[in-house]
């Protein structure tokens, strides 16, 4: 239970950062550097994912030990449908329900599609990006090995007196 909690803590931190990172990042992209709003959202979601994937694979699921461009591809890709989900229930709302106050929008988009796009990346981050987002304990005689993804041991170094250990 404790571990379910930090994981959730971990997420929604690496998510607030990535939050302020795309924002940050669109305001100054819109306003001082004067790119049109499609570049520069582009530009700032790419940035906010970088800093979701930092945030999860430094922190959130460090001990899962995924390497290489693909995780950050699924990640990304995870992250794509999470804005498809928001876009959707917008749609939905606006078009298909007809209410299309600002208010109306408002809920749909980043109300009830920003909830649905978030547990569809926290699963997804969870699943597909990082495995089950917990590794198994090693066995009490091998405290240096960790399983990867397909069960095989990867040493990590440590013991007694190591700075790693």
């Amino acid at each position: 239970m404790v571990g379910r909690r930090r994981e959730l803590a971990g997420f929604a931190a690496a998510g607030l950062a990535a939050y302020a990172a795309d924002l940050g990042l669109f305001t100054y992209l819109r306003g001082p550097a004067g790119l049109d709003p499609l570049t520069a959202k582009a530009l700032s979601f790419v940035a906010g994912c970088s800093v979701a994937y930092a945030g999860n694979a430094l922190g959130t699921y460090r001990h899962t030990r995924v390497r290489g461009l693909r995780p950050y591809a699924l990640f990304v890709a995870v992250n794509l449908a999470g804005a498809a989900v928001q876009l959707l229930c917008l749609a939905v709302s606006h078009y298909g329900l007809g209410l299309t106050s600002q208010r109306a929008d408002t809920v749909s988009g980043a109300g009830i599609g920003m909830a649905l796009a978030t547990l569809l990346r926290f699963w997804g981050t969870r699943t597909l990006v990082f495995g089950n987002g917990r590794a198994e304990r090693p066995e009490r005689s091998d405290r240096n090995a960790w399983p990867d993804r397909k069960g095989r041991v990867e040493r990590t170094g440590g013991g007694v007196g190591s700075w790693t250990g």
